[in-house]
Formats: C-alpha cells, structure tokens, sequence
C-alpha cells in the first residue's frame, strides 16, 4: 500500500503476532520440546549469540556446522503455526509489555 506522498508501506498481516516474555531458561525449554515430533509441523526460527555474531549467511551456516545445540545461548524464538500447539508451548507465558 502507498501513502499519499506515494511512499510505499508493506501492510499488516491478518492475524495477531503476539510478543511473549520469558528468560533464557524458558526459551530454552521450548527450544527443546520444538524437536519432539509432537511439534514437528511447527515452524520455528530461533534467534541465537551464534547468529548475532555473524555478519552473513554463509558465515551462519558454516559456524553452526562445529557447534551442538546445548552451546548456544538463545535470545528469542519465534513460531508459526497450529494455535493449539503453539498455546501448549507458550501458554504460560507473560504478554512483552
């Protein structure tokens, strides 16, 4: 969409994106419980000190090859799909306010 001046503006999606608080204990736990099959439909993107500290892709992809999932340190995650599954992850969690 465009605004007057006719700079464009993407446009906001048709459902809810809720932003959740928890400590690194807590976005660690769920990390976990993401490889169960239970939740292997989920889409999930993790945000780690790993990828923070890369300067490109390439460089990513090649870091996280020498390094196991217990050594990185989480910042956040985000996860799309079935609301039924994602509540039973995150249910307990607090509104980021």
């Amino acid at each position: 969409m465009y605004d007057k001046t006719g700079n464009g503006h993407l446009g906001i999606i048709e459902f809810p994106v809720p932003i959740l608080k928890g400590n690194v204990e807590v976005i660690r736990a769920i990390r976990e419980r993401l490889y169960e099959p239970e939740f292997s439909e989920l889409t999930v993107v993790d945000f780690s000190d790993l990828a923070q500290g890369c300067k490109t892709y390439d460089e990513f992809i090649e870091k996280m090859k020498d390094v196991s999932e217990t050594e990185l340190n989480y910042f956040g995650i985000a996860i799309c799909g079935a609301k039924k599954k994602v509540n039973k992850l995150t249910g307990s969690m607090a509104l980021l306010r």
